[in-house]
């Protein structure tokens, strides 16, 4: 673990920029806000290192008729950690599914270093439109 002289109010205002940057499909803007050696960890998948790697998993996933929108529930800190409940809204082709997720990031000054994503698989296929774990 890495540690922070970060706010817990600076974590937030940079993971809030982060879900903009998201719902805006900026994901330069995503990126930039990764360390260089940043990890990305769905934890259903293998970790994603790098911040190019994050780029380009993130640009992958995008579709022109896919947008996501990341609706915060909460957010807090436990032992330097920023912790995020939300609800991520899928929509596809104009029908949108809901996926409960729990974030925890933890920073490197002010850039993301690490990012671990809790959900269960096997809705975010369904909100996704798919029958078969397309990693499996």
């Amino acid at each position: 673990m890495v540690t922070s002289t970060l706010s817990t109010e600076k974590k937030k205002e940079i993971f809030r920029e982060m879900a903009q940057a998201w719902e805006a499909k900026d994901w330069q803007k995503c990126a930039s806000l990764i360390a260089p050696d940043g990890v990305l960890h769905s934890v259903m998948l293998d970790p994603c290192v790098g911040r190019q790697a994050f780029l380009e998993r993130i640009e992958k996933a995008a579709k022109p008729n896919k947008h996501v929108k990341l609706h915060i529930q909460r957010m807090g800190t436990a032992d330097e950690a920023l912790i995020v409940e939300r609800i991520d809204e899928i929509i596809i082709d104009g029908i949108g599914r809901s996926v409960p997720t729990v974030g925890i990031l933890e920073f490197d000054g002010a850039l993301i270093s690490l990012w671990r994503e809790y959900y269960d698989r096997p809705t975010l296929l369904k909100a996704l439109g798919l029958s078969a774990d397309p990693h499996a």
